[in-house]
């Protein structure tokens, strides 16, 4: 698979086949993974790899907890601004229609999003989980190089024939994550990503993007 395919074929896949992903198959993606550029080389994430029987038990912990209507934990970072100016807003409410449609969920039946959001605590039944945690007295700089290190760890998933879905969503209950992970102070949970092989049998909407010219300027010749 060249760089193009890996690219455009990678997607946020929220329904895994239960099959085992080769630990041998991660560490090389992980290697690799890790002349990921970041400023002055320093290398700011830090990632837990789940799979067997505690990622099971992160799973339990984490849907028991949402069924029974625990409140989220504090944010550490902010998800999204508070009001999202055009296109922003537009593109993301774009997306929540896409997403729910292809689900046949109303935006009016908040049971159903709901029952369709706990798929995320279930890692959307993906054999593997990844957890990446940044140091909290970081800056922006280094969460930008984190977003680049995830990035080429989801393309080379593709190259290996495998697919994922980073989820942001797990911050929201990084407090069980902890029990689980145990991570060394200081650090902030960004985000889990889900790993794994595609259930073709799942059904989806592939989300579209903006065209060129509304988000490139090309300037000169």
């Amino acid at each position: 698979m060249d760089v193009y395919e890996a690219v455009t074929s990678r997607r946020a896949v929220r329904g895994f086949k239960n099959e085992p992903v080769s630990r041998v198959v991660l560490e090389r993606v992980l290697s690799a993974a890790a002349w990921s550029p970041s400023g002055s080389n320093i290398q700011p994430w830090n990632v837990y790899v789940l799979t067997g029987a505690p990622l099971a038990e992160l799973k339990t912990r984490a849907v028991e907890r949402v069924c029974h209507g625990e409140p989220w934990d504090e944010r550490q970072y902010e998800m999204y601004p508070p009001a999202m100016k055009s296109p922003y807003g537009e593109r993301r409410s774009a997306f929540g229609k896409e997403r729910y449609s292809a689900l046949g969920i109303v935006r009016e039946d908040w049971e159903a999003r709901q029952r369709a959001a706990i798929g995320n605590w279930n890692c959307f039944s993906a054999p593997a989980a990844l957890f990446c945690y940044i140091d909290r007295d970081l800056g922006r700089p280094q969460w930008a190089d984190v977003g680049m290190y995830l990035q080429t760890v989801m393309l080379l998933l593709r190259a290996e024939g495998l697919h994922s879905c980073p989820q942001m969503a797990w911050s929201q209950v990084r407090e069980t994550v902890a029990e689980v992970l145990s991570p060394s102070d200081g650090l902030i949970l960004f985000c889990g990503m889900s790993i794994g092989y595609e259930d073709p049998t799942v059904s989806y909407a592939r989300t579209g993007r903006a065209p060129l010219d509304e988000t490139v300027t090309f300037v000169g010749g």
